[in-house]
């Protein structure tokens, strides 16, 4: 008997794709694998078929798994749900059957998947930017601009996606929300990873500033230490932060300014300088974690021989600045701690109609 088996599931594994769309007919190929919402052929996604492998052992075809159940078998178990199959011999009848048919060649992928990358990797934050699209017209710009941000010159490294993956933790189900996804770069302009802000789909209320109702609406991938997401190519000028929202809210009152978020205090301290650099202005955050990670890239610049000034919120943050304060008073607050010759170079606000009609 075991033979037997063994015999019908290796056949029927060198059609995977053929048994799948014979007993499986609402469900589609998605890449490598047959996706259905369950055994007996329900619609959804839950269950995928894995369509490419060897007839036997680890990774081969025919072997499915449902994520919804934790329940998983072969192509064996699919022809007896799907058939309402009691008794295997009833079971084996039916899979010969279905072998003496006519068999069609397996479809080609239209739009093959390119090979897996490790989750969380920088290729992984390459492959996810490059599937967003720009923000213009989107949920992730209506953000921004709820949160008074409304300079979007120089934005190309921030990026929409309506239906990105979110998964609480490794025992819960992968979730899809829409998400404000920014590229991390290095100095030379390569991505190193990404940084997703999952949002809101009903918009900005107080309670969540317009992201995503979930645990944590914001996650880093690939590889940061150094690296951010920068507004603007710096020289011998820059402006550094942790939040995203925080460097745009600056640049909202300073938009000429080359401005890069670490996006946490740690990574904060840790960023490369431009070689040209001579002046670092620190955005500060105003809590424990922002004042330490202050001090210590006040003590890193100064030791490359970099001028180095605070720059300091009334409140929270400038971002809580700016929506809770207003523009005139984030702008007057940058007269009076940006240094004088800065001011006159960076604070040029007839440009900025023309930059966002330029994005536009």
């Amino acid at each position: 008997m075991s033979r037997l088996i063994s015999d019908l599931t290796e056949a029927l594994a060198r059609n995977a794709e053929a048994v799948c769309r014979h007993y499986l007919p609402e469900g589609q190929r998605q890449g490598r694998y047959w996706m259905i919402g369950d055994v007996s052929g329900t619609p959804g996604h839950s269950m995928f078929v894995r369509l490419i492998g060897p007839v036997s052992g680890r990774g081969a075809a025919g072997k499915w798994t449902d994520a919804a159940t934790a329940e998983h078998g072969d192509l064996l178990d699919i022809i007896r749900e799907s058939c309402g199959l009691a008794d295997f011999a009833d079971v084996a009848e039916e899979a010969r059957r279905f072998l003496r048919l006519p068999l069609p060649e397996p479809r080609s992928d239209p739009n093959p998947r390119p090979a897996p990358v490790p989750a969380g990797s920088p290729e992984a934050a390459r492959r996810l930017f490059d599937m967003a699209k720009p923000i213009a017209g989107t949920l992730a710009e209506s953000y921004l601009h709820k949160r008074g941000i409304t300079a979007l010159h120089e934005t190309a490294n921030l990026r929409f996606h309506p239906r990105c993956y979110y998964r609480p933790d490794s025992h819960s189900e992968t979730e899809t929300w829409p998400a404000l996804v920014a590229a991390v770069t290095d100095l030379d302009g390569m991505i190193t990873g990404a940084h997703r802000t999952w949002l809101d789909p009903n918009g900005l209320s107080e309670s969540n500033l317009g992201k995503a109702p979930i645990d944590t609406p914001r996650r880093a991938m690939g590889n940061l230490l150094g690296h951010a997401v920068r507004f603007g190519t710096a020289h011998d000028v820059m402006a550094a932060g942790e939040g995203i929202e925080t460097l745009l809210s600056l640049r909202t009152v300073v938009p000429d300014m080359p401005m890069v978020a670490a996006l946490s205090a740690a990574h904060l301290t840790a960023i490369l300088f431009p070689a040209t650099l001579r002046r670092l202005y620190i955005a500060r955050d105003n809590d424990p974690a922002g004042d330490g990670a202050m001090e210590a890239l006040v003590d890193r610049a100064q030791k490359a021989d970099i001028e180095a000034i605070t720059l300091s919120p009334q409140l929270g943050d400038f971002n809580e600045d700016l929506r809770l304060l207003g523009i005139d008073a984030v702008r007057s607050a940058m007269r009076n701690q940006i240094a004088p010759e800065d001011v006159a170079r960076f604070m040029n606000f007839s440009g900025v109609a023309g930059k966002e009609a330029e994005r536009a």
